[in-house]
């Protein structure tokens, strides 16, 4: 497991939340490629910048005016990609 990678259950019990805002962007590409879709639907075109490797999941939002709730979502919508 990589630092920022926590694995936390939902309310239900049933599902595992394995990316977080606090994984880095270059991990999240590496490990789970698909949830670069989501990025992209969402305006963020991290991948190829020279900061994905070292700024996380919420600064990259953050530097693209996404916060509080839309991150939440943001997080939800990769994690069901790379869970479905």
């Amino acid at each position: 497991m990589f630092i920022g990678e926590i694995m936390s259950e939902k309310a239900d019990g049933n599902s595992k939340q394995i990316i977080t805002k606090d994984m880095t962007l270059g991990e999240l590409v590496t490990k789970h490629p698909e949830a670069a879709q989501v990025m992209l639907k969402h305006d963020m075109h991290c991948i190829g910048c020279h900061m994905a490797a070292m700024e996380t999941i919420a600064e990259g939002a953050a530097g693209h005016g996404i916060t509080g709730e839309e991150l939440d979502k943001l997080i939800k919508e990769m994690n069901e990609a790379v869970t479905d």
